[in-house]
């Protein structure tokens, strides 16, 4: 119920943009979120928006990445300055969730997954 598109390979400081379809019925009830996933490391939360509006972003991506809801059917994650450590697969989420202010709740939370794709930057 989440198709993702856009990732790739991009030099340091370059930008790129990711889209999630989403099913109508899950856009407008359920929290929306990106994650990614490093070589070797645990999912990390980047960005969750609630359906209130809430957006809390994590610090590693806060001031270069912005997330957005688009039209009803997707939702999108801009990225831009980005660096080598920004590289990894991206999953893009939603989940029935009341954000809190500041937190982005973990990994389990969120029922739904997109399938990820690549984002390489060197």
């Amino acid at each position: 119920q989440l198709v993702e598109s856009g990732g790739g390979s991009v030099q340091p400081g370059g930008s790129l943009r990711l889209a999630c379809k989403i099913d109508g019925h899950l856009y407008y009830s359920h929290s929306i979120g990106w994650f990614r996933q490093a070589p070797g490391k645990e999912r990390e939360g980047l960005v969750a928006m609630g359906t209130d509006g809430i957006t809390n972003y994590a610090d590693s991506v806060k001031g270069r990445f912005t997330i957005s809801r688009d039209g009803g059917k997707a939702f999108a994650l801009q990225m831009n300055d980005l660096k080598p450590e920004d590289s990894g697969v991206y999953y893009c989420v939603a989940g029935l969730i009341d954000l809190l202010r500041g937190v982005i709740p973990r990994a389990a939370a969120f029922n739904y997954w997109g399938q990820g794709t690549q984002v390489t930057v060197s």
